[in-house]
């Protein structure tokens, strides 16, 4: 059945109508402004990077000692040129929004700032892989599913989103802007993992499984820590000031020291909670106090309601009865 092109005849005040609504005060158009940064753009600079971490794993096949420097230089090459436009958007943004002007002008030499940034971004690689191999390494000795380290890097999600995340932090630590959160968000999508790039993890970190963790942006955990599927490291409660207006700025996320596991489904909440070294946290518990070292917390011993009319079922219900 044709279309009606009768209809077509709606979609120029259909146009206008939606135009209207763009207005000054909208916060969800960016018009007549400089350029933000390119969210392409991000994740091909998030693949290149990649490439040189894991040279091999990634795009490129066929690499070897003869041809690897000329693999990397070129990748290198080409980040310089990606992050400095990248972080330049970013920054000029960023000045527009806290000088609050409209314009693009400004005496600061954005470009230039980019172009630092983006250098000493580079710089942290050979560090950057150093700790990263200690990810894998904690993955491959927390999993016995895991055949070889090779598996992590081509398989593990969480092992894809705690690289976007050590890459994302570096640029935290060198105060850039908006792309941090355009990184980790990005491999929230792909990963179902949400880390937040402000927080501090250490080496050897492993999450299991993965879907569904949530670590916070002011949360520091210490170095051979393992987490499972659906653990959340958040905030217990938003202070704000007299107006009502969130106080940002303040540690709201819990502190994890060395050698914790946390299994799955596991709350634990708030910027004062501290889960002591060697601790271990059992599935599904909510945690909003400090937990001493080498202690371990379940739930006391739950029980299944089993109904039906089978007398079989009261012998079932004991069969049934678990602790975590």
């Amino acid at each position: 059945m044709a279309s009606d092109f009768r209809l077509k005849e709606q979609l120029p005040k259909l146009t206008e109508q939606i135009v209207a609504t763009y207005t000054p005060e909208d916060s969800i158009n960016h018009l007549g402004h400089c350029a933000l940064p390119s969210y392409s753009g991000i994740v091909e600079i998030l693949m290149n990077i990649k490439d040189i971490l894991y040279p091999g794993y990634r795009r490129k096949v066929g690499l070897h000692s003869g041809n690897i420097e000329y693999h990397v230089g070129s990748l290198i090459d080409t980040l310089h040129d990606q992050l400095t436009t990248e972080i330049a958007r970013a920054l000029r943004h960023e000045d527009r929004v806290t000088q609050k002007h409209t314009d693009c002008e400004s005496d600061i030499d954005f470009e230039a700032k980019g172009q630092a940034m983006a250098i000493e971004l580079l710089k942290c690689i050979p560090g950057l892989r150093r700790t990263l191999a200690t990810d894998v390494q904690a993955a491959y000795d927390g999993d016995p599913a895991c055949l070889t380290t090779d598996e992590v890097v081509f398989c593990y999600p969480g092992f894809e989103a705690v690289t976007i995340y050590r890459i994302a932090h570096e640029l935290v630590r060198l105060d850039v802007p908006f792309i941090p959160r355009m990184m980790t968000e990005w491999a929230h999508k792909e990963t179902g993992i949400d880390i937040h790039p402000g927080a501090t993890i250490g080496d050897y970190f492993f999450i299991d499984h993965g879907t569904g963790v949530v670590i916070g942006e002011t949360c520091e955990i210490g170095q051979h820590v393992k987490l499972y599927q659906g653990v959340t490291l958040g905030a217990l409660s938003f202070k704000t000031d007299s107006e009502g207006v969130l106080i940002r700025g303040q540690k709201r996320h819990p502190t994890i020291e060395d050698r914790v596991v946390v299994y799955a489904n596991a709350t634990i909440l708030g910027g004062r909670t501290i889960v002591g070294h060697d601790s271990v946290i059992g599935s599904s518990v909510w945690i909003t106090k400090t937990v001493s070292p080498s202690t371990t917390v379940l739930l006391e011993k739950p029980q299944l309601k089993v109904r039906g009319a089978s007398a079989d079922h009261e012998v079932l219900e004991d069969r049934l009865n678990f602790q975590i």
